[in-house]
C-alpha cells in the first residue's frame, strides 16, 4: 500500500512557469517516491502529516563534488609554500614508500561518517569526492561498493564510481612540483571503473547510478583521458574531472602537450554535455591568465558541459569564480558542490554571493536567487535530471526543510535571505529522498551521532600522522600543522 505524505511549513519553495517561487504557510504532498502536489489547500486526505512550523521547505540539496573523507582543509588551507610542500607526496615516497594510511575496514568508516555528515547538512543527491594522498594510489572497486551499500542503506542519492588516475603530484627533492607516472596502476583503476558502471547497473536501484570520476587533470595521461571519453559516450554515462582549477596544472598541460586545459579535454573527446568539471576558475578571462575573455565562457557554454562551482573551498584556498555572473550569462550551466569540510551549500551559497559582490563592487551583483537554482536546478540539469532540484507534481520526492525559529536567527525578512545571512545547512530538520525519511529533528535513524564524533576524530588523527611520512623533510605532524597560537605545556 503506497502511503500519501503531506508535509507543511510557513515557506516553501515551490516550482512555477520553469522557476522557483515561494509560498507562505503551504505544503508538499508525496506518495511513493514521487511528489503529488505543491500549493496551499490540499483538496485531498492525506495518510501522513507532519508540520514543520516555522521553517523553509525546499527541494532537496544537489552537491556534485561532496567530501566523502575525513577533513583535511583545516589541515591545509592556510599553509604558505614550505607548508604546503609536506602535504605533497615526496618522490621518494612514491618510488619506494608508498602505501595506505588506512585499512578497508577505516575507509568504510569514513565514508559511513561522511556520508552522515551529508545527510545532516541537507544534501540529498551527491557526487563523491575524496583525497587520496593517503591512499596507496586511488580508490578501489571494492572500496565504492561498500559505500554504495551504505549509501543505500541510509536512503541518499548518489552517482558514484571509484577515482582513478595514472599520476601523482609530487614534490621533488629540489622542492618544485611535479607530475610522476604510473600508467599501468592507471589503467588497473579505469577498469575498475568500468566494472563499477556494471555493478551500478546491475542493482538496478535508482539511488545509485554509476559515472565515471578521473582524478585531476593533470594526473591522467592522454590515453586515459581519451579511453574515458569513449568509454563515456560508449555508456552515455557522465564524467567528472577536475580541471581548470589551477595555474600549476595549466602550467603543466601545456609544457606537455602545448595547449591549454580546455583545448586537451576537447581534444581528449570529453567536452560534451556529459562532463561536469569542478571548479572552472582558470580560464582566459582570469586575471592570473590572460584577465580577457577569448572564447572560453563561449566554449563552455557552446558544448553543454556543466561546471561545478564550489564557492566556500575556493574562497578557503584563495580563488573563485570570475564571474559567476558572467558564466550564468553566457549560458553555462552552473552546479555547486561542497569539496570540503563542512558540507554546507548553505554558508557555500552565502560566500559565492558575498564575493560576486567583491568582485562586481555593486551589492546587487550577490545573485542569490542564482546560487539557489545552482544548488537544486543546476545539479539536476548537470545530471540530465528534469525531475530532481524542484517542488512540483511529478518530480521525485525529494525535499529538505531547515528550521528559522531559533532566536539566532535574527528578524525574517526574505527566508532565504534569513538563512543565507544568518544561518547555515545545521538547521536541517528534515530530509527527504524519493519519498524516504532519511533525516528528522536533527537525528539518522540507527546512528550514534555520539560514536561517530569519536570515531572521526580517531580516523581524523591518523590520517594526520600519515604525513610525515610522505614530507620529503620527514617533518614531524605538530611542525606540518602548528597551532594558531603556540600551546604552552603544563
Amino acid at each position: 500500500m503506497t502511503i500519501t505524505t503531506k508535509i507543511t511549513a510557513r515557506y516553501v519553495v515551490g516550482f512555477h512557469e520553469g522557476q522557483h517561487v515561494l509560498l507562505e504557510n503551504a505544503c508538499v504532498v508525496y506518495s511513493g517516491s514521487t511528489i503529488d502536489y505543491v500549493g496551499y489547500e490540499y483538496p485531498g486526505l492525506a495518510d501522513e502529516e507532519t508540520h514543520l512550523g516555522n521553517a523553509l521547505l525546499m527541494p532537496g540539496l544537489i552537491d556534485l563534488d561532496a567530501l566523502t573523507d575525513i577533513d583535511h582543509l583545516i589541515l591545509d588551507s592556510w599553509a604558505g609554500p614550505e607548508q604546503a610542500a609536506g602535504h605533497q607526496w615526496s618522490e621518494d615516497y612514491f618510488l619506494n614508500h608508498r602505501t595506505d594510511v588506512f585499512t578497508a575496514s577505516e575507509r568504510q568508516d569514513i565514508r559511513e561518517y561522511a556520508l552522515i555528515q551529508l545527510i545532516l547538512h541537507g544534501i540529498t543527491t551527491y557526487m563523491p569526492i575524496a583525497s587520496e594522498v593517503h591512499s596507496e594510489w586511488a580508490e578501489s572497486y571494492d572500496e565504492l561498493v561498500g559505500m554504495a551499500e551504505t549509501s543505500r542503506r541510509f536512503g541518499l542519492r548518489g552517482y558514484l564510481g571509484p577515482a582513478y588516475r595514472s599520476g601523482v603530484n609530487v614534490v621533488p627533492a629540489d622542492g618544485g612540483r611535479t607530475v610522476m607516472f604510473d600508467v599501468e596502476r592507471g589503467r588497473e583503476g579505469f577498469a575498475g571503473a568500468l566494472r563499477f558502471l556494471e555493478y551500478a547497473a546491475g542493482l538496478d536501484d535508482p539511488l545509485v547510478n554509476g559515472v565515471l570520476l578521473p582524478c585531476r587533470i593533470e594526473t591522467l595521461d592522454l590515453d586515459l583521458l581519451k579511453d574515458t571519453a569513449a568509454a563515456s559516450a560508449e555508456h552515455g554515462t557522465l564524467v567528472r574531472l577536475h580541471s581548470l582549477q589551477g595555474l600549476v596544472e595549466r602550467e603543466l598541460i601545456m609544457q606537455w602537450y602545448g595547449v591549454p586545459p580546455l583545448e586537451l579535454i576537447d581534444q581528449a573527446g570529453l567536452l560534451n554535455e556529459r562532463l561536469l568539471i569542478p571548479h572552472a576558475t582558470y580560464i582566459d578571462r582570469n586575471p592570473a591568465v590572460y584577465g580577457e575573455d577569448r572564447g572560453d565562457l563561449h566554449r563552455l557554454a557552446s558544448s553543454g558541459a556543466s561546471i561545478i562551482h564550489c564557492p566556500l573551498t575556493s574562497m578557503r584556498y584563495g580563488s573563485t569564480l570570475d564571474s559567476f555572473n558572467d558564466y550564468k550569462a553566457a549560458g553555462v550551466n552552473i552546479s555547486l558542490g561542497t569539496d570540503s569540510f563542512p558540507p554546507d551549500l548553505i554558508r557555500g551559497i552565502d560566500a559565492g554571493v558575498q564575493l560576486a559582490k567583491i568582485l562586481a563592487g555593486r551589492n546587487d551583483a550577490g545573485d542569490l536567487a542564482g546560487y539557489v537554482d545552482a544548488a537544486t536546478l543546476g545539479g539536476a540539469r548537470a545530471l540530465g535530471r528534469n525531475d530532481l532540484g524542484r517542488l512540483q507534481p511529478g518530480a521525485q520526492a525529494d525535499m529538505v526543510a531547515f528550521a528559522l525559529d531559533d532566536i539566532r536567527d535574527g528578524v525574517h525578512d526574505d527566508p532565504l535571505r534569513t538563512l543565507t545571512l544568518n544561518g547555515s545547512a545545521r538547521q536541517a530538520i528534515l530530509s527527504v529522498v524519493a519519498g524516504r525519511t532519511i533525516m528528522a529533528d536533527g537525528l539518522i535513524e540507527g546512528v550514534d551521532l555520539d560514536y561517530w564524533r569519536t570515531r572521526g576524530q580517531e580516523l581524523f588523527d591518523k590520517m594526520r600522522d600519515g604525513y610525515t611520512q610522505r614530507d620529503t623533510l620527514k617533518r614531524s605532524a605538530d611542525e606540518l600543522f602548528p597551532p594558531v597560537y603556540a600551546r604552552l605545556e603544563r
